[in-house]
């Protein structure tokens, strides 16, 4: 017997409290009107000499109500976007009003704003055609210029701090993605990092942020905010979707508007409040207006949203209801507004697919703002909360299989039946026999669970083409037999799934698939109910398979003697079963799963009979986060 227990980064806990920052999670009305009564900061042109453009540049810089040329000053580089230059932030913008109404409320340090012209060419005119490859290139170029020649002057010519703690980089579009770009590739330089709608040249994330530990000691902060309507978005979620995945603190604030100057003065509203100043990244998350869509919401739909801490907006139009709740796990009553619209935010929740419902005066019925899967013996409604480990089943550029549904006569059952079938990438083209694993759902779900819920035929595309797993057909089986649902559960369900499986299902898969039929080239494996059932079929069939795997799931708890019928055959063959069998593999998700303590019982008696077997844990409970890994990692383990 051997067991893994699979370590995981526990998630940091929220501090929920805001008054600490004292920051408003967006800019109020007239954050940028002139205010006459109100100290003014000053705007100059100055010009340095650019050894790397081999020419005289220009630059606009703040100085703050009350500069004293005795104090030093942290200082904030602010760039513009494409079509623009040092004059785009002041025109559009104006940094200055918003800059002096803050410092006047005693939100913001004092601070030098030096706003350049990102373009570093001979000719930095924003005139003519601003794609042309030269221009484009002069941005990149820009760099150098800053780092070389712009820095060094602003620190001989003003009185400024100049250790990185003391300086920050932000822009707006292309200006965004320099920031990002040369702000995370100077962490020597930049302690403060901010993208307002970044473009297009934004870097890969993984080339921006290719030491995530480094980055995480070095920033004091990360910003990356975007219009919802911006249709550049996507290179800020994929930026903040890296970051997430990589445990690297930064705020991922999105709000109402397009790739426009509301957008982006809010952004320096908001972000110059975080500069040169004590920061809590814990806070980090709390900092949006809207959240983001999830896989799962219906096309179109703009809710639900879910926030940047895991909690989940939910909106919904239903003005003749007298009482509507969201059931998440957890039942919620919504609001309902002067528009006739329902609204709540939830608790945090957890990674993963969650199933949930709407409750409308006392019918639960399914969000039609949302897809719908089969579960809790009904349709219901799934949201895909953001998980740290959804690279597995992310949909990559690599060969995919096909899944097939198949309906085909049961001898087993006397009835017409269905499953979900995968073919691995090539099964069409090629004309070996592949191995099968015979995959089994759980309670009050069908044989849609393990592809729609649990993506199966993508965790197995990623895992063939990175050379893990073996190529296999995967029969995913309706294990409905004898009423399913709590059923299920009972020992003539059981038995009547064991007819099922080997009178209906393997004799369709081996009639009309090219595949092995040797045991051990067969795998069975189940959640929760499919785990119990595995446990029926395939402990008393180890010459039909070599291969079992048990997912949250266990013999019940009150049948603990060793002279039960259950354990009675395992202890009378135990020599088989070890032969036999190849694997044995059985799985918990964290102490928190419902079926732990079954299976805790259970393996004891394993170890006393000496049956041989492999425990793994993964937290998350009983949920399909926890059999998403289980099935990763079981189907590493078959046909080697």
């Amino acid at each position: 017997m051997k067991r893994i227990i699979l370590s995981v980064i526990s998630l940091v806990v929220i501090n929920t409290s805001l008054l600490a920052q004292n920051i408003k999670k967006e800019a109020p009305k007239g954050f940028d009107v002139v205010n006459p009564s109100l100290a003014k900061g000053k705007l100059n042109y100055i010009k340095y000499k650019s050894k790397t453009v081999g020419t005289t540049r220009r630059a606009l810089v703040y100085t703050p109500p009350g500069y004293n040329k005795n104090t030093k000053y942290p200082v904030l580089y602010l760039l513009h976007g494409i079509g623009g230059d040092e004059n785009e932030w002041l025109n559009g913008g104006t940094p200055q009003v918003i800059l002096d109404n803050l410092y006047a409320e005693g939100k913001i340090e004092p601070m030098i704003v030096v706003m350049p012209n990102g373009r570093a060419m001979k000719d930095d005119s924003s005139q003519g055609n601003i794609m042309a490859p030269d221009k484009v290139q002069a941005f990149a170029t820009f760099e150098k210029d800053l780092l070389d020649d712009l820095i060094p002057y602003i620190e001989k010519k003003y009185p400024v701090l100049t250790d990185r703690e003391h300086r920050a980089i932000a822009g707006l579009s292309m200006g965004g993605g320099q920031s990002l770009n040369f702000g995370l590739g100077n962490l020597d330089m930049f302690a403060y990092v901010g993208g307002f709608s970044s473009a297009p040249n934004t870097k890969l994330p993984e080339e921006l942020v290719p030491n995530p530990t480094e980055a995480k000691e070095k920033l004091k902060l990360l910003w990356i905010s975007c219009g919802t309507s911006d249709g550049l978005i996507t290179y800020s979620k994929r930026t903040h979707d890296y970051l997430f995945k990589n445990d690297v603190p930064h705020i991922y604030y999105l709000e109402p508007g397009g790739h426009d100057f509301k957008v982006w003065k809010n952004g320096l509203y908001m972000f110059s409040q975080f500069l040169f100043k004590p920061v809590d990244p814990s806070t980090f998350n709390k900092y949006t207006v809207l959240g983001t869509k999830p896989e799962t919401n219906m096309r179109n739909a703009e809710y639900p949203q879910i926030l940047p801490d895991n909690r989940v907006v939910f909106k919904l139009q239903a003005p003749e209801a007298q009482r509507v709740q969201i059931d998440l796990g957890k039942k919620y009553d919504m609001v309902k507004d002067t528009e006739g619209f329902w609204n709540v935010t939830t608790d945090v929740v957890n990674p993963g697919f969650n199933y949930y419902s709407l409750i409308i005066d006392g019918v639960a019925v399914a969000d039609p703002a949302s897809e719908t899967f089969y579960g809790m013996s009904r349709m219901a409604s799934g949201i895909e909360i953001p998980h740290k480990d959804q690279d597995m089943y992310a949909l990559n550029n690599v060969p995919h299989g096909d899944l097939r549904i198949k309906k085909y006569f049961s001898r087993g059952t006397n009835s017409w039946r269905e499953m979900y079938i995968y073919t691995p990438p090539g099964y069409d083209t090629s004309t070996e026999k592949y191995p099968v694993l015979y995959l089994l759902h759980g309670g009050g779900e069908d044989q849609r669970g393990w592809a729609t819920q649990g993506k199966t035929n993508l965790i197995l595309d990623n895992l063939i083409a990175e050379g893990k797993a073996s190529s296999m057909v995967i029969a995913m089986i309706d294990g409905n037999v004898g009423g399913g649902g709590i059923s299920g559960f009972g020992e003539n369900s059981l038995k009547a799934f064991e007819n099922e499986l080997k009178r209906g299902a393997i004799p369709f898969i081996e009639s009309n698939y090219r595949v092995k039929t040797d045991a051990k080239s067969r795998a069975l494996a189940g959640l929760s109910m499919g785990g119990l059932q595995t446990l029926y079929a395939g402990i008393k069939n180890t010459d039909m398979f070599a291969y079992l795997g048990v997912f949250s799931s266990g013999w019940w708890a009150n049948n603990t003697e060793l002279s039960d019928p259950q354990y009675e055959f395992m202890k009378t063959n135990v020599s088989t079963i070890n032969t036999n069998l190849k694997e044995f593999w059985i799985s918990m998700g964290g102490e928190e799963d419902i079926a732990h303590d079954n299976c805790e019982i259970m393996v004891k008696k394993f170890d006393e009979m000496g049956i041989h077997y492999k425990y793994s844990e993964y937290p998350g409970g009983h949920a399909w986060p926890v059999w998403r890994h289980d099935i990763f990692m079981f189907s590493q383990l078959l046909f080697k």
